[in-house]
């Protein structure tokens, strides 16, 4: 007997709102299981290359495992210290800066003198909030993160997570195959298929891309000298996973930092320019292309609109799974959409409207 698709609706239903109670509850406990199903849905794709050339599984999964895992001892241990010893520093130049702003904007437009009293004031105002909590923000995101949970349950536990996962990928997408409705089950395959892809494209694809973005800035603006200059170029790189954001504000930054560095070295400040504009033309015409390609279908607007949402629901945990519930959601949403156009009561509609006569005679 065929369930009635009301019914499948409420089961449909009450499975999100499940889900939504579980991730509300253990949100903090499960931060280790989703970062290590992300590390091994990021990975699958190598670990399968791989074996397709003669490698066991087993020794796959372990050499990336250990090449993941010393990648992330070497950040740590020589990236990370100095992002935030960076970060604490421009915070605490913060109202020196601003108050060579002022003196820029009262230098070159006189005719704001009758503001001038309120700008500064504003400016100053701005300065000491960015030194008395800029700091704890910088130094804040790194304890927010470890104290989730215990950081060496959260460093044990998440690769053993994502090594099972890796190891029994195939076994778990077989069990869920098997688990699906059999009279819905060529339409979820497909449904999932379009998923992985957008998931595939965007979040791998968009990973990679804002990995190099932040080596590129970085390296660059190291080179160029700018003071903070590894700090801005990682935040420009790592915040580019929406278009134009980490240009802009990795941009602004940097070039305010050059005007109060390099004032007076015009050549300096071009060049703290060029390397966002080389970045600009570099992630639009050849990275992105390339590597996250022109079939992922997430607008801006709405990946901001998911992980504000998400984060601020579930926490850390709610922002890992904003991008693939975001994806997720976009494809349904679409789905949807071709099942009403294809219906009857989309086709009725455009039948019963009245003929429009044509303007262009």
């Amino acid at each position: 007997m065929a369930m009635s698709s009301d019914l499948q609706l409420r089961y449909w239903a009450v499975a999100a709102l499940g889900f939504a109670a579980v991730l509300w509850v253990l949100g903090d406990a499960l931060l280790p299981f989703v970062t290590g199903a992300a590390i091994a849905y990021f990975l699958n794709p190598l670990v399968t290359k791989l074996t397709r050339a003669g490698l066991p599984r087993a020794l796959a999964v372990s050499v990336l495992m250990l090449v993941a895992i010393g990648s992330v001892v070497l950040s740590g241990l020589l990236i990370i210290p100095s992002v935030i010893s960076q970060a604490v520093q421009f915070t605490q130049a913060a109202p020196e800066l601003l108050e060579r702003l002022q003196q820029f904007l009262s230098a070159r437009f006189p005719n704001l003198q009758g503001v001038e009293d309120a700008l500064q004031g504003s400016l100053a105002a701005m300065g000491e909030a960015i030194r008395e909590r800029g700091a704890a923000l910088a130094q804040g995101v790194w304890r927010s993160v470890s104290g989730l949970v215990s950081a060496i349950v959260f460093l044990v536990i998440t690769p053993v997570v994502a090594f099972y996962l890796l190891l029994d990928w195939p076994r778990v997408v077989r069990g869920a195959d098997d688990l699906l409705p059999r009279q819905h089950a060529p339409v979820i395959r497909d449904l999932a298929g379009q998923i992985d892809r957008s998931i595939a494209g965007f979040v791998r694809g968009q990973v990679t891309v804002c990995l190099i973005l932040a080596a590129y800035y970085a390296t660059a603006l190291g080179l160029v000298g700018l003071q903070f200059g590894l700090a801005i170029g990682v935040v420009a790189g790592l915040i580019s996973f929406v278009p134009y954001i980490g240009a802009i504000i990795g941009g602004v930054l940097a070039i305010g930092v050059a005007l109060w560095q390099f004032w007076g070295e015009p050549a300096s400040i071009g060049a703290v320019v060029a390397i966002f504009v080389v970045g600009q033309i570099l992630e639009g015409n050849i990275l992105v292309p390339r590597i996250v390609g022109n079939s992922v279908r997430l607008h801006p607007v709405w990946l901001l609109f998911a992980i504000s949402a998400f984060g601020m629901l579930f926490g850390f945990t709610g922002m890992l799974i904003a991008v693939p519930l975001a994806a997720s959601i976009g494809v349904l949403v679409r789905f949807g959409l071709a099942q009403y156009q294809a219906s009857s009561l989309y086709r009725e509609s455009m039948t019963d409207a009245p003929p429009q006569e044509d303007d262009h005679r």
